[in-house]
């Protein structure tokens, strides 16, 4: 089975899946056409998949004429048939991995995906999860799905890990130009995966397991989560001391070794960092260890909204108004700059916050049509 795939892959008659038509998936299809592979998409929002097969784009970095020219060349399509997943010899997951209200990892998505998957699996097919998880998710919850088909995994089908390093709105790197993290459950879907995304991504890095790749990205958002907070806590810190944190960043990052800068804001956003350290923390739970360092920087970040609006509100007060009844204009309503995605913003927070307090909330943002 795996001399058959990788000759598919290699002389490019592979069919790629992609499931999951959004910030993670959508550019995957571009480079994987791009590369002459036939691509297949899939999506429950059939909104996305007539836009797409109308030649529309519904994200921003990605222009309507490369979705054009995409399904103008008869290599992808699109479609809410899952029925249709046996199609492919290669599918990528890319569906979201959210928390649920007790902060707890949300694993619906890629459970009920995985089902459909396992509905039309056949032999000689590879798998690839490409959501933020934490360590052990390939293992633990997609492989027994897919096994309940019948098929062994490393014989009849292939299942790695290649953990998304999307920078929505980034000039420098793209998703060719990132390197991509690859691990498998075994060394004949290790190779699968590697070979396929060799095809499309300049650098592709193999590590020795699915659980290492997943770890990988956990620790590359939980080093920007808790990094952060330490900023975000001296700016409250400072603010009350006098002091001005962007003045004292920028003279830190003139040492040329040992510091590395990073920036206070009004929380975090976006979909993984916010959210990863959360799944860390619950996997580490059930080892018997408090990651109690990751798991206050995620409730000093969760803070920050609240602390803009005693900001405003003091800001006000100095000039004898309340909040309610202001009118306030929030600049920027996605999670950062020059993107239209607002998945997790501490704008919206902010918003809601703001309204609470009465205050007449309006924002303006180029990327984001009222």
């Amino acid at each position: 089975m795996i001399e058959s795939l990788l000759e598919k892959i290699e002389s490019g008659t592979a069919v790629v899946g992609v499931v999951g038509l959004g910030y993670v998936g959508l550019p995957l299809v571009r480079e994987f056409t791009r590369a002459g592979m036939h691509v297949m998409g899939f999506d429950v929002d059939e909104k996305k998949v007539k836009a797409l097969m109308a030649g529309r784009s519904y994200i921003e970095h990605i222009p309507a004429q490369v979705v054009k020219d995409m399904v103008r060349s008869k290599r992808f399509a699109a479609t809410t048939d899952f029925r249709k997943l046996s199609k492919p010899d290669c599918i990528l997951i890319c569906v979201p991995t959210p928390l649920t209200k007790q902060r707890e990892p949300d694993m619906s998505y890629v459970e009920a995906t995985a089902g459909s998957v396992a509905a039309t699996l056949r032999k000689g097919q590879l798998v690839v999860l490409e959501s933020t998880t934490y360590p052990g998710t390939t293992r633990e919850v997609m492989l027994p799905i897919l096994a309940s088909a019948g098929l062994k995994v490393g014989r009849d089908f292939f299942l790695a890990y290649s953990p998304e390093r999307e920078d929505p709105g980034n000039k420098s790197y793209s998703t060719k130009t990132i390197p991509k993290v690859v691990g498998g459950c075994d060394k004949h879907s290790l190779a699968a995966a590697v070979a396929l995304y060799e095809v499309a991504i300049d650098q592709v890095v193999p590590v020795s397991s699915a659980a290492a790749a997943e770890a990988c990205k956990i620790l590359e958002n939980t080093y920007r989560s808790v990094n952060i907070a330490l900023v975000n806590e001296l700016k409250v810190l400072f603010d009350r001391m006098g002091i001005d944190v962007w003045e004292v960043i920028r003279a830190a990052a003139t040492k040329p070794f040992g510091f590395h800068p990073f920036y206070p804001g009004p929380g975090l956003g976006g979909h993984c960092i916010p959210i990863d350290p959360f799944y860390l923390a619950w996997k580490a739970r059930q080892y018997d260890m408090s990651t109690r360092f990751i798991e206050l920087a995620g409730e000093i970040n969760v803070a920050m909204p609240r602390f803009v609006i005693d900001k405003v509100t003091e800001a006000l007060n100095d000039r004898g108004k309340a909040v309610k009844g202001s009118r306030i204009l929030v600049l920027g309503l996605a999670y950062k700059k020059d993107v239209d995605d607002m998945r997790e913003s501490p704008s919206l927070e902010l918003i809601e916050l703001l309204q609470k307090k009465g205050a007449k909330v309006s924002y303006n943002d180029p990327h984001i049509p009222r």
